[in-house]
């Protein structure tokens, strides 16, 4: 039987929204660890303290509805954290970094879609509560991808002038046997 009311997609909305949210907890740690950059590592730590007072805030939202967060997989945020995990495989030093921040970036986005649709459902339902808290998590969310981006400025000009010193290395042996041979 299908659902038909905004009050029921409010709710499964803020259930795959928590998931998400209980999802990045868990990986932001690896994110951290993963990193090169210390400012890259120290900015994945602090968004993991801002990201369990996310979940903190929904779990007043759920409260409020008398309703039980559990019962929904972000299946979005799964693929979006086995992406970032991948990354972690393939690349090392400043390029590891880009992709991370690219990762992340994913992630901030998705997140930044999320709040801003319930918190707009929030508002038509008249939950006022709701909105100034979800409010407050997207403006995080906005400000973590602003940081996200300020970091990559950097970060990727270095990953682009790491790989040509690397090229450089690479094609000097290449000069010198082509000058023996």
């Amino acid at each position: 039987m299908k659902k038909g009311d905004l009050k029921e997609l409010y709710i499964d909305e803020l259930r795959d929204v928590h998931d998400a949210e209980n999802q990045l907890v868990k990986a932001l740690p690896k994110m951290a660890k993963a990193a090169e950059s210390d400012e890259l590592r120290s900015g994945f730590e602090e968004h993991l303290e801002q990201t369990k007072g996310h979940v903190q805030r929904l779990d007043q939202i759920f409260q409020a509805l008398n309703e039980s967060p559990k019962g929904k997989k972000c299946k979005g945020m799964q693929g979006l954290i086995e992406e970032g995990q991948e990354i972690t495989k393939e690349f090392e030093g400043e390029a590891l970094d880009a992709g991370l921040i690219s990762a992340a970036q994913r992630v901030e986005h998705y997140e930044i879609a999320a709040y801003g649709t319930v918190r707009t459902y929030a508002s038509i339902l008249g939950e006022k509560d709701a909105v100034a808290l979800l409010e407050e998590t997207l403006r995080e969310e906005k400000e973590t991808d602003e940081k996200l981006t300020e970091l990559a400025e950097s970060i990727n000009i270095e990953a682009a002038q790491s790989e040509s010193d690397q090229e450089g290395t690479r094609e000097r042996p290449n000069k010198a046997k082509a000058a023996r041979g």
